[in-house]
């Protein structure tokens, strides 16, 4: 840690870095005006909702497409918040929606610095209604505190797989190629609807989906570097579940929220 800033020093504090990193609720913050609301709150709130841009209506085919929860790559890259929305929630382009779970759309800043996105969706978020939830959600929280980031306000968090996948026994297991594939289309218009700078992905699934390595493949070959979605740099790190199994782990972590802070600074 030498030649260490006094503003990582700090920032390292905030995270709870050294020399335990305890979780710990973060200051909460104003929602800004472009917070996206849990599902069900969407639901009750058509105050939240984005007017359609001019030229993105769907077409008639598109329309029956989306309804059939079929709609192609490219239906999917001309979509408005709403129409993604609907699409998600109608989707069976893989088995993981087929299975009848319910899918868990993303949520936070709709205009963000930074895009956050995890594997596959859970029970618990299953449950809530919105990614990262619980104990995993309160550790990502902190994190994007240290580095001057909020949820509500800066940061919009997904999964790269809406819908649950679920093993016989109903428990929650590890996507398939094919359900990360499904899936991947509606991530990539989440980002770009959200004009992010910065893609900050958790865990081994969703580094690997998003930038095209098999989902098996160790995270460890993808860390320590800066890569590229769709023209945005990409920093991949721990998913905060495994940093709170592995304590030891959160100073790596560290290291890469501070290169995807150092990416950003360099691209905007």
């Amino acid at each position: 840690m030498s030649g260490m800033s006094a503003r990582d020093a700090a920032f390292l504090q905030e995270m709870g870095i050294g020399p335990l990193w305890t979780l710990r609720d973060a200051p909460a913050a104003e929602p800004g005006p472009q917070a996206v609301l849990p599902v069900a709150a969407q639901a009750a709130s058509k105050e939240q909702a984005v007017e359609p841009a001019l030229g993105q209506q769907v077409a008639p085919a598109a329309a029956r497409a989306v309804a059939d929860g079929a709609p192609t790559d490219e239906q999917i890259a001309a979509m408005d918040w709403d129409e993604l929305r609907a699409a998600v929630a109608s989707c069976n382009r893989c088995g993981a929606c087929k299975d009848g779970r319910k899918p868990v759309f993303g949520s936070g800043a709709r205009q963000a610095a930074w895009f956050v996105a995890a594997g596959a969706s859970t029970a618990a978020d299953e449950q809530a209604g919105a990614p990262l939830s619980g104990d995993t959600g309160k550790l990502l929280d902190n994190m994007l505190f240290a580095v001057d980031l909020a949820r509500e306000r800066d940061v919009y968090v997904t999964n790269l797989v809406k819908c649950r996948p679920a093993s016989s026994r109903g428990g929650d297991r590890a996507p398939t190629q094919e359900e990360a594939n499904a899936c991947r289309p509606y991530l990539e218009r989440e980002l770009a609807l959200t004009s992010a700078g910065t893609v900050l992905t958790l865990g081994q699934i969703a580094a690997n989906g998003l930038l095209g390595k098999p989902l098996s493949e160790p995270l460890g070959g993808l860390r320590g570097a800066v890569h590229e979605l769709r023209g945005v740099p990409l920093v991949a790190t721990l998913h905060p579940g495994e940093l709170l199994r592995r304590g030891a782990d959160k100073a790596l972590a560290w290291a890469d929220l501070c290169r995807a802070r150092a990416a950003r600074a360099r691209s905007g």
